[in-house]
């Protein structure tokens, strides 16, 4: 087992997570360029948050040590253009705040769908997540606020 310290919502209290070692060491073999890494330990998930070639991404991990999925920031003229024409008819007035592309292990999960997309929008004091479908169709997953 590894253990990490890292910082919580910002604030100056560490805590320690365990990180298993067989984790630890398909990520550093994954992503040896990664910087400014945390980690954090649930009951489902150990993940990695880093910043690789300046871009955010996430590294997750099953507890059995099995590489689950990534999710890296991107901007939101990635989404295919498809997609972004549905969300300007169907979401008037909201504008894209963030952008995230989850790329599955499909060897792990294979009923998982390769790469989809998330998009987070915003209009006043409005705020819901979106899924982007491999066809570029636009469905509600979560109403934020």
């Amino acid at each position: 087992m590894f253990s990490a310290s890292v910082f919580a919502d910002g604030t100056k209290k560490a805590h320690t997570v365990t990180v298993s070692y067989t984790v630890v060491n398909k990520f550093a073999a994954d992503f040896a360029t990664a910087k400014d890494i945390t980690w954090t330990v649930n009951n489902n998930f150990q993940r990695a948050d880093f910043t690789l070639e300046g871009v955010k991404t996430s590294a997750f991990y099953n507890l059995q040590g099995d590489f689950v999925a990534l999710t890296v920031d991107v901007d939101a003229k990635a989404v295919p253009v498809k997609a972004q024409t549905e969300i300007s008819e169907q979401y008037k007035g909201y504008t894209v705040d963030h952008v995230i592309v989850l790329q599955n292990n499909t060897e792990l999960n294979p009923e998982a769908e390769a790469t989809v997309y998330f998009a987070d929008l915003k209009k006043d004091d409005k705020e819901v997540l979106v899924r982007i479908t491999p066809e570029a169709h636009i469905e509600l997953y979560k109403q934020v606020k």
